[in-house]
């Protein structure tokens, strides 16, 4: 199998990895590719519902001198979950569901810092979208200081359908945005909860705002106006854990 630090190339090494249950985290394929192999391929990104962007042949040649046939997916080191399939456990467990969720945080030194402090707090899973979130590779696991192995990382398809999924399952869900009007302080983290960061342009997303149960921001009086995404987590993380063990 051709590798390439995290990536491996070729139609039917990447085929083999799929089949073999390594996890694609993420894959490119050259716009208009065709062909016989490339049809089993394309099945399998269906079946297993692996995140795939169609670009241009530059882009693989960037990848790699060598023969990629059209095909470049970089593994992830870690195994992904569902949610859907770990909520219950984490019930089962006697557990108070502490849930994290990344709405589209693309940089990977923030989302493995992130991860670090997640998994220190005690954070039963942190839930990413598929498609603009970080990538889960070995630099990402290098800046968690290797929390990343420690901690349950979901991608879902659909962050809003994920949500409903968790409302609908007892757990609350707190946005932390600059639009809301309430400070973290008000905000009850004792109950099962989920809290939601956004990404470092534009915040969580209009769509997911209007379905959480409650949206804080952070007390925010000097001259800079924001915080670093992985600052900002740390403190709504360390607020909840203060809470529940006041409680």
């Amino acid at each position: 199998m051709k590798e390439n630090n995290n990536g491996i190339f070729g139609l039917r090494p990447i085929i083999e990895a799929i089949e073999a249950g390594k996890t694609i985290d993420k894959l490119f394929v050259q716009k208009g590719l065709q062909g016989e192999i490339f049809s089993e391929l394309r099945k399998l990104i269906r079946d297993y519902d692996i995140p795939t962007q169609y670009v241009p042949v530059e882009k693989l040649n960037r990848l790699t001198r060598k023969n990629h046939q059209g095909v470049f997916a970089f593994l992830s080191p870690v195994e992904f979950h569902r949610i859907d399939n770990l909520l219950p456990l984490i019930y089962e467990q006697g557990k108070v569901p502490f849930l994290l969720i990344l709405d589209r945080v693309s940089d990977v030194r923030n989302f493995g810092a992130i991860t670090r402090t997640a998994e220190c707090v005690g954070v039963d899973a942190i839930i990413v979208p598929q498609k603009g979130s970080a990538s889960v590779n070995a630099d990402a696991v290098k800046t968690s200081a290797g929390a990343l192995y420690n901690i349950p990382v979901c991608k879902e398809v659909s962050l809003k359908k994920t949500i409903e999924f968790l409302r609908d399952s007892g757990i609350r869900i707190v946005c932390a945005t600059e639009k809301a009007s309430d400070f973290i302080y008000k905000a009850d983290f004792k109950s099962p909860v989920a809290i939601v960061m956004g990404s470092e342009e534009d915040g969580i997303s209009d769509d997911i705002l209007r379905i959480s149960d409650e949206n804080v921001k952070l007390p925010m009086t000097g001259k800079t106006s924001s915080l670093n995404v992985s600052v900002a987590c740390g403190v709504f993380l360390f607020e909840a854990v203060r809470q529940r063990i006041a409680d």
